[in-house]
């Protein structure tokens, strides 16, 4: 498990590097300067000299490259170029937004996308099997965008006409809360205090993006699952285990179950992965001040250290996430070892 560990941490480092070096070329050759963005078109040409050099915009591209390396191995991911923030300050201040917002949703999509696949699988061929399935076709092909207004427009403007408040469009709390920041995730440090209304509150801004967001990961593991189970209902031991006697329930949940959870693992640690990195969309629609929200806006700023910054998050975040998801395989199913 340990040296599993250790290349697991190389290969992050690699991978981290050969992102860093593709972003920061790509951005080279996106058109705009980041220097006429943050004076205007009509700066002096004394003063953007000045600017270009302070940020090192004037040397050759490989030493400007080998600078932001130098700096990120130190944990300096450099200022942003349009407010002077803190990239590293920034993404600590927007990255627990979408971390909660993913969290959300992948909940949404264990909890329902689970026992779907579930009974997809035990009523093979049954009309429930095709009502399930055909939901989840439906919720893959629906453009997160397009649910995301609807549910807006269904739940919370068609509504309030009536003078119904049902669901709110935007932020994570109201703003008659206050809620201490402990772990910067808005439900658990409201838990904590104990503020059960503020809680509640949080929770209530949370439903309708966890639900758009979480539509896509729900049907593609419901579709797993009951492929997952499919194949392990039709294996020896769980006839022997029914031959047993055992009640269907414990074939389902303590044989048939854990034995297709590697498969069902391996997508929701993929979909959490992609979640965290930023649910652009959603984030939009939503005005949810995450980490997507940033670097869109970074992008259209060409802001190439919060750019950098942002790619970087997303791409560790995404190998931990496996990563993590690999050493729970050991756990699930006795059958993997690693040495």
């Amino acid at each position: 498990m340990a040296r599993f560990a250790a290349v697991r941490v190389v290969r992050l480092v690699f991978v981290l590097i050969a992102i860093t070096i593709v972003s920061f070329a790509f951005m080279k050759v996106i058109p705009g300067d980041p220097v006429a963005i943050r004076l205007g078109e009509h700066a002096s040409p004394v003063a953007a000299a000045a600017l270009r050099a302070s940020l090192g915009l004037d040397k050759p591209w490989y030493v400007q490259l080998g600078i932001y390396m130098a700096h990120a191995a130190r944990g300096d991911l450099g200022n942003s170029l349009v407010d002077n923030e803190s990239v590293a300050g920034k993404l600590a201040q927007y990255f627990p937004a979408t971390v909660e917002l993913a969290l959300g949703a992948m909940i949404v999509a264990i909890a329902f996308g689970i026992p779907l696949g579930i009974i997809a699988a035990v009523k093979f061929r049954s009309l429930a099997d095709a009502f399930t399935m055909s939901l989840a076709l439906l919720g893959v092909s629906i453009p997160v965008f397009w649910l995301g207004w609807m549910l807006v427009y269904l739940l919370s403007v068609v509504p309030s006409h009536y003078g119904l408040n049902l669901f709110p469009i935007s932020g994570r709390i109201s703003l008659q809360y206050t809620v201490t920041p402990i772990t910067h995730l808005i439900v658990l440090d409201a838990l904590l205090e104990g503020n059960w209304q503020a809680a509640a509150d949080a929770l209530w801004h949370l439903v309708l993006p966890a639900l758009t967001l979480g539509t896509i990961p729900l049907a593609i593991i419901a579709k797993i699952t009951r492929s997952g189970m499919l194949d392990v209902l039709r294996s020896d031991y769980i006839r022997t285990a029914r031959a047993k006697g055992l009640s269907e329930r414990t074939v389902l949940l303590r044989h048939a179950l854990r034995n297709a959870l590697v498969p069902i693992l391996t997508v929701v640690g993929l979909q959490t992965g992609l979640l965290l990195g930023g649910a652009v969309l959603t984030e939009h629609i939503f005005a949810w001040p995450g980490v997507g929200r940033l670097a869109f806006d970074a992008i259209g700023n060409r802001d190439m250290p919060l750019v950098n910054g942002v790619i970087l998050l997303f791409a560790t975040v995404f190998v931990v996430v496996n990563t993590g998801v690999d050493l729970l395989y050991a756990a699930v199913n006795p059958r993997i070892r690693y040495t």
